[in-house]
């Protein structure tokens, strides 16, 4: 009989986790009863906190802030070390000295997003009503209500006009509600690998991922912090298959193709016989070492709720009539999670409304992924297009 090699136990402890939880190693900002955030389920949050992190000095006018908005398993640990997994930040790439978001010109903030599981108010979060963690007693949110708590984040530090909000995938749809809920305070905005609502195809993934965390036998409903266990094996299972999604069939031929794994001869088990599935299995365990379950349930239904176009007739080109914010969209040719065509759409409809735009779609074979990896031309660009926007607000001449 074949034998099975289930996902190991993180090797994070619950405790270390649920530190960050509400004590995060990072900036935080307390909103109290007088600053409620008013969600579009209909509820006022409050209290609520925001956990964030700051690169790069503001300057004289506050003219040169950068607002990152982060991806679905996101942090703000944008460009430091994480406090949990002890990694570089997940933007290094793109965020430091000498790359295209560089914190000696630019003042860079990002935070995690409501409903997160690093500082944010989430459901992982202690309920002050009850004194016990929130769980699915926590109210749903969706991208607006990001956009809002970073609103109010922003006007906390004083800064009333972003020169760019920048983001990639979910990021990428903050960046955009961004532009559509607060025209006037957003000079430019990258928008990448993203789109304005979520495709059919998206929500079936993620319906996937929400049923096998909710499958595992230590979910509880939600209700698995009050036990001091975690669903780690269907939060696994859950990252694993969503991981697929951000690759192309491409990259993995080329990464694993059907190389074995540590061996010439399968086993005839069920162990993991192949390099991919090896792969795989250590993406679901090392995500949940800095993951929480219902956190994940959380921000992949805020994911599929975004729809731009639904708050104006469905007609996207009024979402952004009149703006005067300078757009850059990126594509990558082997996104099939958010492919071209939806950048595209995006695009004509910026054209419709006469907004300043630019689009670039980067031939590579790196899947979704790509924005978070080593593509030169994504550099390019994406420099190309903050230098001609610092110019044209002024900040070339005086923050380099």
């Amino acid at each position: 009989m074949g034998s099975v090699t289930s996902i190991p136990s993180p090797a994070i402890s619950a405790d270390d986790r649920s530190h960050e939880v509400d004590h995060p190693s990072s900036q935080v900002a307390h909103f109290g009863a007088d600053q409620p955030l008013r969600l579009d389920c209909g509820i006022d949050l409050t209290p609520f906190q925001i956990a964030y992190q700051t690169y790069g000095e503001l300057n004289a006018d506050r003219s040169n802030a950068i607002l990152i908005c982060h991806a679905l398993t996101g942090d703000q640990h944008v460009a430091n070390v994480h406090p949990v997994t002890g990694k570089p930040g997940w933007w290094e790439t793109l965020v430091g000295p000498g790359r295209p978001l560089d914190p000696q010109h630019y003042f860079i903030i990002c935070a995690n997003v409501i409903g997160g599981c690093m500082g944010s108010t989430g459901p992982a979060s202690i309920n002050p009503a009850t004194g016990k963690v929130w769980g699915l007693d926590f109210p749903v949110i969706t991208i607006p209500d990001m956009v809002r708590a970073q609103a109010m984040l922003i006007d906390r530090l004083g800064i009333d006009t972003l020169f760019a909000v920048v983001g990639g995938s979910m990021g990428g749809m903050q960046v955009l509600q961004w532009t559509a809920a607060y025209p006037s305070r957003v000079f430019s905005a990258l928008a990448i690998a993203c789109s304005t609502r979520h495709s059919a195809q998206n929500i079936a993934f993620h319906e996937l991922g929400r049923q096998a965390v909710m499958a595992d036998p230590d979910w509880h409903n939600g209700g698995y912090a009050d036990r001091g266990i975690h669903p780690h094996r269907g939060l696994a299972v859950a990252r694993m298959a969503a991981h697929i999604t951000y690759l192309s069939d491409a990259a993995l031929h080329r990464k694993f193709g059907r190389r074995m794994q540590d061996r010439e001869l399968p086993t005839f088990s069920f162990d993991a016989d192949f390099q991919v599935e090896s792969y795989l299995r250590y993406q679901g365990s090392s995500f949940v070492e800095r993951f929480d379950a219902n956190a994940y349930l959380y921000l992949t239904r805020a994911m599929d709720y975004f729809d731009i176009a639904a708050d104006h007739g469905g007609v996207l080109a009024k979402a952004f009539a009149g703006i005067k914010t300078r757009f850059c969209v990126v594509s990558f040719t082997s996104d099939w999670l958010f492919p071209t065509s939806e950048s595209r759409a995006l695009v004509h409809a910026l054209n419709a409304s006469s907004a300043r735009v630019s689009f670039a779609e980067i031939e590579t074979d790196r899947g979704h992924d790509a924005f978070l990896l080593d593509v030169p031309e994504f550099f390019d660009i994406s420099r190309a297009f903050l230098h001609s926007a610092g110019k044209a607000r002024g900040l070339t001449s005086r923050d380099g």
